[in-house]
């Protein structure tokens, strides 16, 4: 059985609450699909956990931002998150993360991190007119991607329909449950979407107290479960 995780943020008590939930229901392997450490707590840590794993892993912006900060937004927190993140993981750790494949194909299951055609621009969760354009030549059954920290599923009604999975954010997600988000496929095929409680407060007070140049806004995200500024 396959866990799939997305947008763990360097948050690592969430990603222990979930590969705890992972073992339990059964999982063997996992597929991490990016945005592993920029902005957490835990940067470094959150890495070194992940590389225990039995994993295929895929680049995120994060990692593709933190080797190339000038390709990131011109934004204080943004810059001030990368700039930490590259002093937490080293040259090195930076360089090896930027370099993973943007894409993974599994079978019958394309797995990316914002959408086939980009990193940073993904799916909503109700059907868009620009759904064929994100889709760009992915011809699999299904597509798992994260990036917008929204858990969902749907059926996107294309030329060629397809299923649509955001596991959502082990992290940080944006829903307003502030449960750590990820899920597993299921065997015969599709996934299961999976919410897993954790100390959310303790991760935030942790990265206000860690990184006080960019904390405090991160801190409200985890604790809001919210893209708040």
């Amino acid at each position: 059985m396959v866990a799939v995780l997305y947008d763990i943020h360097g948050n690592l008590p969430a990603l222990e609450a979930v590969l705890v939930d992972a073992d339990q229901a059964g999982a063997e392997r996992y597929v991490l699909g990016g945005d592993y450490a920029l902005f957490g707590p835990w940067p470094a840590e959150t890495v070194d956990r992940l590389r225990q794993l039995d994993a295929s892993w895929i680049r995120g912006n994060g990692e593709r931002w933190t080797a190339n900060p000038h390709e990131a937004p011109d934004d204080e927190v943004v810059q001030a998150a990368l700039a930490a993140c590259r002093d937490e993981l080293g040259a090195g750790a930076v360089d090896e993360l930027a370099a993973l494949p943007e894409t993974l194909v599994d079978s019958s299951t394309r797995y990316c991190h914002g959408s086939p055609l980009s990193d940073v621009q993904s799916f909503s969760p109700d059907p868009s007119d620009g759904d064929g354009e994100l889709l760009s030549d992915a011809n699999e059954e299904c597509v798992v991607f994260g990036h917008t920290h929204l858990q969902f599923r749907r059926r996107a009604e294309t030329a060629t329909p397809l299923d649509l999975v955001n596991p959502g954010s082990v992290g940080m997600p944006f829903d307003g449950d502030c449960r750590a988000a990820y899920a597993i496929a299921v065997p015969g095929g599709g996934f299961e979407l999976r919410r897993v409680e954790y100390d959310s407060e303790e991760s935030a007070a942790a990265v206000r107290a860690r990184f006080p140049d960019f904390g405090d806004t991160v801190a409200r995200r985890i604790s809001q479960a919210s893209f708040v500024t």
